[in-house]
């Protein structure tokens, strides 16, 4: 599973430290990446799919969060063996993020334009007027219209989808061969998401790089996706290929989450949607055995005493669950 990985997380532990107690956001996690293919990362907010990212960066506020234990190896390198300036060498440059709200990670008091050229400039030995040249380029890549024109705009006076592809030149001036997409379609149009969408897999095939695509969003996993991995309450749960997950989902959640999509059935009574009882435990205080056994339909007694671990029930296809 893990052979000819780009990068490889094994056992990933990432806590935050609160005055109430341990948050384990990301609590044993394993999983890996593979060059030129897109892993969707999916379930409800809360499950640790940012944590994750954050932690391949070592983004992870400290005080109050810490990586307290695993290894995250990209290109054969312990990404958290390494020292604080070579990893600042790989953000942006190796292992690019593309965050969930533009707003908020573009400064609003420079120019788009500047603010991708400050990137170009951060990692390679360039005057400002070839990083402008580059950021002009970069921003017409990302089918931004004249962009010669828009890269002397400032955040605001973009629309939300301009902003966005403004985020993704950011994160692909560069040329990373890793990109992580986390939520790139939030606070977006149903039209605009899928041209945010078609973009990132045209750029994704033509740089030949590898994405990791964070989403609620069951629908743009199924279009665009080589494998998933579910997580929940911190844990994985299950990882298939798309086309296995979606065929024969092994995990009553991962059921849950698939039930609980809308369908369009022509000539029929409309159907309720099925939701998924209760709520993510408290990380605070979760539950003994298996984490999803409170909300789950299917439990049995042998869920609660301890937790099942991560097997593979069939080829490429692990389930976190007794039943399977």
């Amino acid at each position: 599973m893990r052979n000819g990985s780009l990068l490889t997380i094994q056992d990933l532990q990432t806590h935050f430290f609160t005055g109430e107690g341990v948050v384990r956001a990301v609590d044993g996690v394993t999983l890996s990446v593979r060059p030129g293919e897109t892993l969707g990362l999916v379930g409800e907010s809360g499950c640790g799919k940012t944590v994750t990212a954050l932690s391949i960066l070592r983004l992870i506020p400290n005080p109050p969060g810490r990586i307290v234990g695993g290894t995250i190896c990209f290109e054969g390198r312990d990404l958290l063996r390494l020292p604080e300036e070579e990893m600042r060498s790989i953000r942006g440059c190796a292992i690019s993020m593309i965050f969930q709200e533009p707003m908020t990670s573009l400064n609003p008091v420079f120019t788009v334009g500047e603010q991708v050229a400050e990137g170009i400039r951060h990692h390679q030995k360039v005057s400002r007027r070839e990083a402008w040249d580059r950021a002009v380029e970069v921003l017409r890549r990302v089918k931004i219209p004249d962009p010669a024109r828009r890269a002397y705009e400032y955040p605001h006076q973009l629309s939300g989808g301009l902003r966005q592809r403004v985020m993704i030149a950011m994160a692909l001036a560069l040329g990373p061969r890793l990109l992580i997409a986390d939520e790139p379609t939030t606070a977006l149009d149903v039209t605009i998401q899928a041209q945010i969408v078609d973009l990132l897999m045209g750029l994704q095939e033509e740089m030949q790089m590898a994405v990791i695509l964070i989403t609620h969003d069951l629908g743009v996993i199924a279009e665009t996706a080589d494998r998933v991995v579910v997580m929940y309450a911190g844990r994985v749960v299950e990882e298939a290929s798309a086309e296995q997950l979606f065929e024969t989902p092994l995990h009553p959640y991962t059921q849950g989450l698939l039930e609980s999509l809308p369908k369009l059935e022509t000539g029929k009574r409309h159907r309720r949607l099925t939701a998924i009882p209760g709520l993510i435990p408290n990380l605070l205080d979760l539950p003994t055995g298996c984490k999803f056994a409170p909300r789950c339909p299917k439990v049995i007694g042998d869920c609660w005493p301890t937790e099942p671990e991560l097997r593979e029930i069939r080829p490429g296809h692990w389930a976190r669950c007794i039943l399977a």
